[in-house]
């Protein structure tokens, strides 16, 4: 069984979503875990009794990451650092999705999303990578994607344009930092059921137009993220550098869903 006992881990935006998902598969594979969110709240000391259930370390730190780059990064990465040295794994999963049509898009919302979505992870990841290399240490880098990042939406230009600057990180920071012992891959969701998504559960008619354009016809939890990260940055992925694996029920595969059979059945 793949475990990551030995080893521990910073989630970013970990109280909720695919970042809850993920951090209490770490836990639950034996890696002691840092959780992030802006706040401390009700879901974060959840999530830090399940996480310590495990039998694990579990820490809490908050920070915007939103805000001016060069300050929160160094400040939730000195955070985490306090609460635990020996962190050799970093997973950037903090994000942002607040778009609206690219003919309204404004500067103050791109800014947000490109601050949150693509600068933090950047800086975020050198800060960690400069300490592993002074170190020695073996690092491993998670960066959380988006189905957005391989097909478009034409009221999601910002967003879309975010994951795919995440799905570019992936492969550019493998070929800089893998000379060093740091493994970067890259984990990206298809549409799995959220806080951030949740017109899914809101609107059945949305959510059956989704599972018609998925392969496998589900809209799940972000529990199917968790085993594919603990796989990335276990050693048993030690040869898999700047992947970036699709958690998305076939959907990047599909040209065009099929037409529903009653569709079909019209036609013939």
């Amino acid at each position: 069984m793949i475990n990551l006992k030995g080893h521990s881990a910073l989630v970013t935006g970990s109280t909720k979503g695919v970042g809850r998902a993920i951090v209490e598969a770490f836990a639950f594979a034996g890696a002691n875990v840092v959780i992030h969110g802006r706040r401390e709240s009700s879901e974060s000391e959840e999530v830090l009794s399940h996480c310590r259930s495990a039998g694990v370390t579990a820490e809490f730190i908050r920070g915007d990451l939103s805000g001016p780059t060069d300050t929160v990064v160094d400040e939730v990465f000195a955070e985490a650092i306090s609460v635990m040295p020996a962190i050799d794994i970093l997973v950037n999963n903090a994000g942002t999705y607040m778009d609206k049509p690219y003919l309204e898009m404004d500067l103050a919302t791109y800014s947000t999303t490109m601050r949150l979505n693509v600068d933090a992870p950047y800086f975020l990841t050198q800060k960690f990578a400069r300490r592993w290399i002074a170190e020695q240490a073996a690092g491993r880098v998670l960066m959380i994607g988006s189905i957005n990042g391989q097909l478009a939406e034409p009221v999601h230009t910002c967003y879309d344009a975010s994951k795919g600057a995440v799905a570019m990180l992936v492969k550019s920071l493998c070929v800089s930092l893998a000379p060093y012992r740091i493994r970067v891959n890259g984990l990206a969701p298809g549409l799995v059921s959220t806080p951030l998504t949740s017109i899914i559960e809101e609107d059945p008619k949305f959510k059956s137009w989704m599972c018609l354009h998925t392969p496998n016809g589900e809209v799940p939890g972000p529990e199917v993220c968790g085993d594919g990260a603990v796989y990335l940055v276990s050693d048993a992925a030690q040869h898999v550098h700047g992947h970036m694996l699709m958690v998305d029920g076939g959907m990047s595969g599909w040209q065009q869903p099929d037409m529903p059979r009653q569709w079909s059945e019209d036609r013939a």
